[in-house]
């Protein structure tokens, strides 16, 4: 990493009151003089605003008593001021002296006894200090209420600590002021502490306290009152979190020597930890620079949940000439990670670049190798540059460096030869491997939550369980199917390769304002209701539709799930019905209108009569424990993953209270957010714990959509939302899916299935059921409202299964399907086709292999189209050098088992019912 061309100077001027060194100078300017005259008035102003009394601080027989001290007790301090800033004989400089002296408490007399002790120029500014020795502890013994009186500002300060990442010797730090003034800023050891200013109780220990923080750099001031000398870093800490000047530079603030910036992923400045996956790789990134030509480098630094260094992966530049560096890291275990940034000088490659220069231009030669003969000296000891935490390299390594040394420093050989043993492979190597890191300084740590891998990857299969198994009778009467019946569904989807059974919500279903078919206001005797019109006088969200079954049964339904692979998501969906127990128990958790009437569901112009929103403001802690109770009696019963309804219309800060408890309670319990719904809303839900969220992907349709939000959920939002990708749901059936038909249904399943790693279908999918509800966007005869069996025996439904069953398997075969970030768009000649790879290495694989899959899809289900692919083989993982425009690779399509061999450039054609994509497995030729 190359230092940026430009380098920065900053200053801020020095403030005329904290300007002066010495009081006692007899060669002071008029205008100098005039300058410290003006601080002390400005003291004086603050001190008389708080105290009408002057506290003696010398004996008369030390200073004697003057007209124009006199003055100063009963005039205003603005007139003595002005009387003093005229006058620039000696005795009216003392008497300057002894008034600051007099103000114990005010910012002027610390930096007159400042300077008094430093300079020790004259008698009379030694006799000064003795004074300001006395005045504080004069000041120290005073009753509560004066001490009281002449103070401030009083503090009291945190406990010290030394700073994280920097060096305890020869730290520095930014001094405090008290009131309006500003110390001077210098790092002395002679310095007289401050004076002990009273907190209100008056006590000894907290007077210390405040002196201790008050002290100026590099300094300490014990319990009574004397100065001692005290760590740097302490200090800085102390000032730091005690902060009074704008000026003054926090922690949180403090910059690293080699600037570290722009830090990513990073969520609110690290409250909320980014998303990651156990045995998923992420990316970091950084702005990393400094000042002037030398080299320098980073380091992402991986730390597990008990703080303990696990990785550690070089940055690289990924943007050229804008120093924005990346690397990436794997956490192998989930919990709560962490990572930090460490940067450093790098003199290997700052020596190398400038032996190199120098020696072809024969510009000093032997001073130039000198230089590179003691940093492999100092290399071998394992001596960096303010970094104590260097180490030596093995024994093997310093051998070799003192070597280098000593040829470097063979004047028998000619310079180039001389030069090559500092450059030398082995030497390269070592520097690599080992670094010399001067000028070591680290980042903050910045939080990773690392989920179980289902978080990331999955694949969803819908129900309603009442339909599985459901019948109507000749006369019409319907028989609901059951848990059990629905349990015999299993076999069926786990064969296609699904391994999560989302079930919709299980409860009893309230009767008042009960739906009818297609979301009519009237329902019919037979008519079931909306399994989302929860409650009834049978129970509500912890009870089950006595027609489904008993717990009983449910724990049934999840061994046999379990059992084929597959875990069991449940839908909660935080709303009642009219009838739901809690209307009746606790009617305050719902809104109420103006006539008295309990406000329904509304997502205008859609209306929903038969649900009740819970309003969270009315009893926020009673809701809150009512659905922790709910959750835990499903968790207890073997559910793993909850579906979320609307969490959108819920407080954020509910879910994140609710979501940080539960993941330290229950872990592995997943959520979804299924919220259709703005980007800030749908990102923040992520952020807060959501483990996955659905997507805008039903609405992207174009080539340009589809390439920019797989760009998007991929790398601009990965660290905060996990996409789930769904063509269709029952309650969304976009126009695509109407027109397109089979393959319209097949091309979006492929782009589901590839595009990301967490991916779902709602059943009937397989019979391809795209008739729209007249003036809406979701199924005709939906099953919200009616039984809805199904037979999957017929040829349309076994085609579709079998293009279902086939991605999977790619899926499940292929690593490089199971993670997000590591998309790639390949460009086309025809805006119809899209091409994208996935691709990963072989240290983030879980085979230990690395695995490329290529995806290319026609988007248009109605037409023939053709055209070529141009692959950037960069991006695929081969190794080796391409030239011309032959095969370079073998590709075999997972949806066919058909073999091609490609190369750069490459022809593709689809026709609608024939082929609609490739899924290609890469293999090297």
């Amino acid at each position: 990493m190359a230092a940026s061309s430009k380098s920065s100077a900053s200053s801020r001027s020095t403030r005329t009151r904290g300007a002066s060194s010495s009081t006692g100078a007899s060669q002071a300017s008029t205008a100098s003089e005039t300058s410290r005259a003006s601080t002390t008035a400005e003291a004086l102003d603050t001190s008389s605003s708080k105290s009408t009394s002057t506290s003696k601080t010398a004996s008369p027989s030390e200073v004697k008593k003057t007209d124009s001290a006199t003055a100063a007790k009963t005039a205003s301090p603005e007139k003595t001021t002005r009387a003093r800033a005229t006058k620039k004989t000696t005795a009216q400089k003392t008497t300057a002296q002894k008034v600051a002296a007099q103000k114990t408490t005010s910012a002027t007399t610390k930096k007159a006894a400042t300077r008094a002790a430093t300079s020790k120029k004259t008698s009379a500014t030694r006799s000064t200090a003795k004074r300001t020795s006395a005045a504080q502890k004069t000041a120290a013994k005073k009753p509560a209420q004066q001490a009281t009186a002449q103070s401030s500002d009083p503090s009291v300060s945190e406990a010290s600590q030394s700073t994280p990442g920097t060096p305890a010797s020869g730290a520095s730090a930014t001094n405090v002021s008290e009131a309006k003034a500003a110390p001077t800023r210098q790092e002395t050891t002679t310095v007289p502490a401050a004076p002990a200013v009273s907190t209100p109780d008056g006590s000894p220990a907290q007077q210390a306290n405040t002196a201790r923080n008050d002290a100026p750099i590099g300094m300490q001031v014990t319990t009574e009152g004397k100065e001692a000398p005290a760590p740097a870093a302490t200090t800085k800490r102390s000032l730091r979190q005690n902060k009074k000047n704008p000026w003054d530079i926090s922690e949180v603030e403090r910059l690293t020597r080699i600037p570290i910036t722009e830090i990513f992923p990073v969520i609110e400045d690290g409250l909320w930890p980014a998303k990651a996956v156990e045995g998923e790789s992420f990316p970091v990134r950084a702005t990393v620079f400094r000042e002037g030509h030398d080299a320098f480098a980073a380091e992402v630094v991986l730390l597990d949940p008990q703080g303990q260094e696990v990785q550690r992966s070089r940055m690289k530049e990924v943007l050229i000439g804008l120093d924005r560096c990346e690397a990436w890291v794997k956490p192998v275990a989930t919990g709560l990670w962490s990572f930090r940034i460490d940067s450093w000088s790098d003199p290997y490659e700052t020596w190398a670049h400038s032996a190199s220069v120098k020696v072809a231009a024969q510009t000093d030669v032997e001073l130039v190798l000198e230089e590179g003969a003691l940093l492999m000296e100092r290399a071998a000891q394992g001596k960096a540059h303010n970094n104590p935490q260097q180490k030596a390299p093995s024994k093997e390594a310093s051998a070799l460096l003192h070597k280098a040394a000593q040829e470097l420093r063979d004047t028998t050989k000619s310079s180039q030869a001389r030069l090559s043993a500092g450059l030398h492979s082995n030497i390269r190597h070592i520097f690599r491997t080992h670094p010399l890191r001067d000028l070591l300084q680290s980042s903050r740590d910045y939080p990773v939550q690392v989920d179980r891998e289902r978080a990331l990857y999955g694949s969803w299969y819908e129900i309603f369980p009442r339909s599985h198994g459901a019948y109507q009778d000749e006369d019409g009467t319907w028989h609901t199917g059951t848990l059990r019946t629905a349990a015999d569904s299993l076999p069926r989807i786990a064969r296609m390769g699904f391994d999560v059974i989302y079930v919709t919500p299980i409860h009893p279903i309230g009767t008042t304002f009960r739906k009818g078919k297609n979301n009519s206001l009237v329902s019919a005797p037979q008519d079931p209701g909306s399994p989302y019109g929860i409650g009834s006088d049978q129970g509500g969200h912890e009870a089950i539709h006595p027609d489904l079954g008993t717990f009983d049964d449910f724990d049934a339904f999840v061994q046999r799930a379990k059992g084929l692979g597959m875990e069991v998501a449940l839908d909660i969906a935080l709303q009642c019905s009219p009838d739901h127990p809690w209307v009746k128990d606790h009617p305050d958790w719902f809104s109420q209108r103006a006539d008295g009437s309990i406000a329904y569901a509304e997502n205008p112009p859609k209306k929903y009569q038969d649900i009740y929103p819970l309003n969270f403001d009315n009893d926020p802690e009673g809701i809150y424990q009512a659905i922790w109770d709910v959750l835990e009696l499903w968790i207890n019963h073997g559910v793993t993953i909850f579906r979320v309804d609307n969490p959108h219309t819920k407080p954020v800060a509910f879910w994140q209270r609710l979501l940080k408890e539960m993941r330290y309670k229950h872990p592995n319990v997943l959520f979804l957010a299924e919220a259709f719904t703005r980007p800030a809303m749908m990102r923040t839900l992520g952020a807060v714990g959501f483990h996955q969220s659905y997507t805008y992907f039903a609405w992207r349709n174009t080539k340009e959509e589809l390439e920019e939000y797989f760009q998007e959920v991929a790398h601009d939002t990965a660290h905060v939302m996990r996409p789930t990708f769904w063509p269709t749901t029952h309650d969304i059936l976009t126009e695509i899916m109407v027109r397109g038909g089979f393959a319209a249904h097949v091309l979006r399943a492929v782009l589901a299935a590839t595009g990301a790693p967490s991916w779902g279908i709602y059943s009937g999918y397989e019979l391809i059921e795209n008739v729209q509800r007249p003036g809406f966007e979701e199924g005709i005869d939906n099953e919200k409202y009616e039984f809805k069996p199904r037979d999957f025996s017929t040829p349309t439904a076994v085609a579709m299964e079998t293009v279902l069953t086939r991605l999977n398997s790619a899926r499940r075969k292929h690593p490089a399907l199971q993670r997000l970030r590591n998309i790639t768009i390949h460009p086309t000649t025809n805006p119809n086709i899209i091409c994208y790879s996935r691709h990963v290495e072989a240290w983030e694989s879980a085979s230990g292999n690395s695995d490329t899959v290529i995806v290319v899809v026609n988007l248009d289900p109605n037409n023939f189209q053709s055209g070529l692919v141009n692959l950037d083989i960069s991006e695929l993982g081969l190794s080796w050098s391409v030239s011309g425009d032959g095969p370079v690779m073998r590709v075999r399509d997972e949806l066919d088992g058909h073999d091609y061999a490609w190369g750069l450039s490459n022809y593709v054609e689809f026709a609608p019912y024939a082929r609609m994509a490739h899924v290609f497995a890469v293999e090297p030729l």
